[in-house]
């Protein structure tokens, strides 16, 4: 007799009935009566199951009494066609091996406790639920979406270091890499930890950003990407916070402001368009079970044109509400870094559509932006987007020497480890532009779902890092 070779339940589910099948996967529920049982079998490949119907005269009771919610089977059968209502096939069970028993008064995946919040305490179980099924799911689509978008336009796809010896926020909030022994470090002859002893000879940290070196890719291949892990040593343990997350940077020779901001919404959109196109299923599933404006709102900004506003003007328009009556927890006034609430009042309750935000004033923003004529304003954007506020940030980048060696010395930055950075201006300097987009933010986004630590599968905050 041929060998059944395994088909995965995603594909099961669309083929015709009246053939020979073997699933494998894990058990979502069991029901049944007396003579026959109902088993909801799920692999991961899917948010649905097949059913899996059991003769208990024919498989037995011995074999049945192994099998419980969370159990790992293979079940042989035929695939026929469904007598009942949400699929259109199942599968009539011949044989069933149980690879895997699950004790049920240990299993932390009951029905009553199926919060985020509880979800997050049996962080090692919570992918086998149908929530995180979906969001990794729409997480690696996404990821895949990345590459094709960028590739399809001939960008080149640069690796650049986790591990640097520069900050490229200028803010210092960097997890450091050592070999040190922190029992007995060495110290020079300042009594400052000598790092000449170190693995690499110098002070080195977990990167930031990927932008300055994606820079220099820029001024050498012209259109370059990273896409890889970042980390931030920021005490911040909010819903929109993670200290090792995942970000997409562009960077473009020859692109001023407005071509950066072409490029952004075409970006954003691009995604948000695969998602409806090729994770529907998962993406109606999160709209049905937890926020049932989500496919609306994906929709939506598909359609949509970009409002592309200046700082200026937003003030205005956040200091007008406040005289309206509307309360912030955070003042308003030209030069304050905007806080979530003033971004989300823009895009939900002023515009109601995306918004980009540009003209930022030079002293809230980095070193490295282009600075306007009137030396107050940079080239700054900011992608603002519903339920979120920031998605994207960028700039045009500072292409003078001067300018930038200037405003490198206003802020008191150490130039030893940035020279190589400021030889792209010395060497053939060229107008260009970039931007980062958080990964996480944007599945937070296409998914729903309200807290970044639910949208990546192992998440690092403040005093948490588990497995």
């Amino acid at each position: 007799m041929e060998k059944i070779v395994r088909t995965k339940v995603k594909d099961l589910l669309r083929m015709k009935p009246g053939q020979d099948v073997l699933a494998k996967g894990w058990v979502r529920t069991k029901r049944g009566n007396k003579e026959i049982a109902f088993i909801a079998l799920n692999d991961g490949s899917t948010i649905n199951n097949i059913q899996i119907v059991v003769d208990k005269a024919e498989i037995g009771a011995e074999v049945l009494a192994k099998i419980s919610t969370g159990a790992c089977i293979a079940v042989t059968g035929a695939l026929v066609e469904s007598v009942g209502s949400g699929q259109a096939v199942e599968i009539k069970a011949r044989a069933i091996e149980v690879y895997g028993e699950c004790d049920p008064m240990r299993y932390p995946l009951q029905k009553k406790d199926t919060s985020f919040e509880y979800l997050r305490t049996v962080g090692h179980m919570r992918m086998r639920t149908n929530t995180f099924g979906a969001v990794l799911r729409i997480r690696n689509q996404m990821a895949f979406a990345i590459h094709e978008y960028f590739h399809s336009k001939g960008f080149v796809y640069l690796h650049t270091p986790l591990i640097t010896a520069s900050d490229a926020e200028g803010a210092g909030q960097m997890f450091q890499v050592t070999t040190l022994d922190l029992n007995n470090v060495p110290k020079n002859k300042k009594g400052e930890p000598d790092f000449t002893k170190d693995f690499f000879g110098k002070q080195t940290s977990l990167t930031v950003s990927g932008q300055l070196e994606g820079e220099l890719g820029a001024t050498a291949l012209g259109e370059i990407y990273t896409f890889g892990p970042t980390f931030r040593a920021e005490n911040s343990n909010t819903p929109r916070h993670l200290a090792e997350f995942w970000l997409i940077e562009p960077e473009m020779a020859f692109y001023d402001t407005n071509d950066n901001m072409d490029l952004a919404e075409d970006f954003i959109k691009h995604l948000v368009r695969y998602a409806l196109d090729h994770c529907y299923d998962d993406v109606k599933f999160l709209n049905d079970r937890y926020d049932d404006g989500l496919i609306a709102r994906l929709e939506s900004v598909v359609k949509t044109d970009f409002v592309r506003l200046e700082y200026t003007e937003g003030i205005k328009i956040l200091e007008q509400a406040v005289a309206d009556g509307v309360q912030f927890e955070y003042p308003v006034s030209w030069g304050v870094d905007l806080q979530s609430e003033h971004e989300r009042f823009l895009v939900e309750k002023h515009f109601g559509k995306p918004v980009i935000l540009t003209g930022y004033p030079k002293d809230i923003k980095a070193f490295y932006m282009k600075q306007d004529e009137n030396g107050k304003t940079v080239r700054a954007m900011d992608v603002l987007f519903p339920k979120i506020g920031e998605i994207i940030g960028g700039s045009e980048r500072e292409a003078s020497l001067e300018k930038l060696e200037a405003r490198i010395a206003e802020l008191g930055m150490s130039r030893r480890n940035l020279e190589w950075y400021i030889d792209t201006r010395r060497f053939g300097s060229c107008p260009h532009s970039g931007f980062g987009l958080g990964f996480e933010r944007l599945l937070l986004f296409v998914t729903g779902v309200t807290n970044i630590r639910d949208v990546i599968p192992f998440p690092r905050t403040p005093k948490n890092a588990e497995f």
